[in-house]
């Protein structure tokens, strides 16, 4: 009775101790934000650069996704080549991404806005209802009529930066990103024009 006492005991503090090393050091994860993100995200997410992502309010799974898909695992590529992220992650390991990726999403985001009226009038259109003439689904299928997005697949893009926003448009279009779920944004990116990439753009910015 002793013995199975013990090993009861045991095993609850081994157990304790296995949640405790899974727990996510938020408090490193800030500090992570303050020294190695902050230059291009801001310490809370908010870009200062334009053509940098807000990260606050991000989907914490897609944070995590994305800052697993540039580092090399295993002496394999990066799923998402990027030479200044892949140096940025290289010291990051499973539990330090996942921290960060809380910090961030917990963040309250300081939104971009639209600079175009007439731009954003387009970007709402294939929003909306996409383009059929094309076979482009409208991008509110996946990422939400208010663009909030589903986690993990579909980021939240209400807010963003237009240039960010544009620019990964492009780069799924010219084969530079390739780690979107079944390849869905390089297909779309191919049938857009660079204005219709600049009208979705602007519009998702003004999007709350």
């Amino acid at each position: 009775m002793i013995k199975r006492s013990l090993l009861l005991s045991l095993l609850l503090v081994a157990g304790g101790l296995h949640a405790q090393d899974q727990a996510p050091d938020l408090a490193k994860a800030k500090q992570t934000a303050e020294t190695l993100c902050v230059g291009c995200h801001g310490a809370d997410g908010n870009s200062p650069v334009p053509v940098n992502p807000n990260l606050a309010g991000q989907h914490a799974d897609y944070i995590f996704k994305q800052l697993k898909d540039f580092k090399s695992w295993n002496g394999k590529p990066a799923a998402r080549e990027n030479p200044i992220m892949g140096g940025m992650v290289t010291a990051l390991e499973e539990a330090d991404m996942k921290a960060l990726a809380m910090h961030f999403s917990s963040q309250t985001l300081q939104p971009d806005s639209s600079k175009n009226a007439d731009l954003a009038k387009l970007g709402q259109n294939i929003w909306r209802a996409g383009l059929p003439a094309k076979g482009v689904p409208a991008c509110a299928g996946c990422h939400g009529p208010a663009g909030a997005g589903l986690p993990a697949q579909f980021p939240r893009l209400a807010g963003q930066h237009p240039d960010y926003t544009e620019a990964q448009l492009k780069a799924f279009r010219d084969g530079v990103r390739k780690n979107d779920p079944a390849q869905m944004m390089q297909t779309i990116a191919l049938k857009m024009t660079d204005p219709e990439m600049k009208a979705v753009a602007d519009y998702t910015a003004g999007l709350r």
